[in-house]
């Protein structure tokens, strides 16, 4: 079983492709930061993402010209 689930973060989205976008996005982020790091933890990015879109600790906004 995937944790977090689909079905619980679409209630957090309005789409599923609101869901991708802020994944990738938040995904990058997290790589950039473990780039700039030397630990010997590796976070898989994709995962962490979704996890801390399950927690609310990101949101996303939407704008005119996309999701902010």
């Amino acid at each position: 079983m995937i944790y977090p689930s689909v079905d619980q973060l679409l209630k957090k989205v309005d789409s599923r492709y609101s869901l991708v976008i802020m994944t990738a996005k938040r995904a990058r982020q997290l790589r950039e930061n473990q780039l700039n790091r030397d630990d010997s933890d590796f976070i898989k990015e994709v995962t962490a993402a979704l996890e801390d879109i399950a927690v609310d600790k990101i949101y996303f906004e939407r704008i005119k010209d996309g999701i902010k």
